[in-house]
């Protein structure tokens, strides 16, 4: 049993990087990563540079921490739900960000909605701070092969009589539209929602080769 001065050390130092990193989703999200320094992020978290520099080596590992949140609740939020393609078409015709295989919920916490908007943002950003800096690269193609492993091991649970070529094919498949879809969703939607729903329903149901009413676990 750890001794309670060590547990509160450990909740000390775990709230001051939340901090830290609440601070720096805000700043990222208002002057991107080149525009968001050391210095303004510690003015938004209310700590001096010196301070985040002892929770943080430099803002690359705040990135890091940030982009491995985003996918940890990505798959907390996929698991045990991901299978449901009916509610994955449904939100996609939709086009609802966040966690694609559970169902929208209007009345949903408006904090809830604005922090997955951040997060959305924030993804786009890590992608187009990829192309230039071989660190967040890394990062951010650590992050897509973890969260396509996880959907794929999902998938593989539900529809267990496909190889794992065929699999992989089909969660490739599955993350262009996925992907595709929360990139266009500040473009002009040109298709009606119910229409995009029967037609990724009608995909889905011939990419599993399913009748997806009768796909779902209980």
């Amino acid at each position: 049993m750890l001794h309670p001065q060590l547990c509160s050390k450990d909740a000390r130092i775990s709230a001051r990087r939340d901090q830290i990193i609440a601070a720096a989703r805000l700043c990222f999200r208002k002057h991107g990563f080149h525009g968001a320094g050391m210095a303004e992020i510690a003015k938004t978290s209310q700590l001096s540079v010196g301070q985040i520099y002892r929770y943080f080596a430099n803002k690359d590992a705040i990135i890091e921490e940030i982009v491995r949140r985003i996918v940890m609740k990505k798959i907390r939020l996929m698991t045990g739900n991901a299978h449901n393609l009916q509610q994955v078409a449904h939100n996609l015709a939709h086009r609802r960000i966040g966690n694609l295989s559970a169902p929208y919920k209007e009345d949903q916490c408006i904090e809830q909605k604005e922090q997955a908007e951040i997060d959305h943002a924030l993804m786009l950003e890590v992608a187009a701070e990829a192309t230039r800096n071989p660190i967040v690269e890394k990062i951010w193609r650590d992050s897509e092969k973890q969260l396509f492993s996880e959907a794929k091991s999902l998938l593989s649970a539900t529809f267990p009589q496909f190889s794992e070529a065929e699999m992989t094919a089909k969660v490739e498949s599955l993350a262009v539209i996925c992907e595709g879809t929360a990139f266009r969703r500040m473009t002009t939607v040109h298709a009606d929602a119910e229409h995009l729903e029967a037609l990724y329903n009608r995909y889905f149901q011939d990419l599993f080769e399913t009748d997806l009413t009768t796909s779902k676990l209980e």
